[in-house]
């Protein structure tokens, strides 16, 4: 059983979570954190036993706040096509909070890999329920809802690491927005208009 944090500890990952957001993990030593957190060492053992531990913890904690973030913004929502768009939208905005070198941090360090692998698989079981979803209720053709989900999951993946947008040009926003438009289109019924 984990004991819960205290109120500095909360604050302190907070600031971490920030710092790894803006500038990556990877160059960073336990001492460059200490340094730039006014806190001590033993203060950050505390919360982890390594940089390493510390690195899965604070991209744990990231994704693990995203995804809630994203529920929020879609809970409530009744048309699935409003679902999905709402969730690609909200994996934009969460994903334009990290900088390019906490990407490559975490696809280069297997523990926070991994991590970002199971959040992808998630958000990739996410939108099959929601593919699904739309095909029970004869919102959306008959399609192979796992088939669809996993292309969009490769598709997240390469807007994720940063090779799908830079091959395109694109922000993050902009191929979340097509991908939501790739799905939406690809899995309108024959004869449907969006607005039915």
């Amino acid at each position: 059983m984990t004991r819960a944090l205290t109120q500095r500890q909360a604050e302190l990952l907070t600031r971490l979570e920030a710092l790894f957001l803006a500038e990556g993990f990877g160059h960073l030593t336990l001492d460059d954190v200490a340094a730039r957190l006014h806190c001590s060492k033993s203060t950050l053992y505390a919360l982890a036993g390594s940089k390493e531990q510390l690195a899965v913890r604070v991209v744990g904690r990231y994704f693990k706040g995203a995804a809630e973030r994203i529920e929020k913004r879609i809970a409530g929502l009744g048309d699935v096509r409003a679902r999905i768009g709402s969730y690609l939208a909200g994996a934009a905005e969460e994903l334009s909070k990290a900088s390019a070198a906490f990407i490559a941090d975490v696809s280069d360090f297997p523990p926070t890999r991994a991590t970002y692998e199971r959040n992808a698989r998630a958000a990739a079981e996410r939108i099959k329920s929601f593919i699904q979803d739309g095909v029970d209720l004869h919102v959306f053709r008959e399609v192979h809802a796992t088939l669809f989900a996993e292309m969009a999951g490769l598709l997240i993946e390469g807007i994720q690491t940063g090779v799908l947008t830079k091959r395109a040009g694109v922000s993050h926003s902009e191929a979340f927005t097509a991908l939501g438009e790739l799905l939406l289109d690809g899995l309108q019924r024959t004869g449907a208009s969006p607005e039915e």
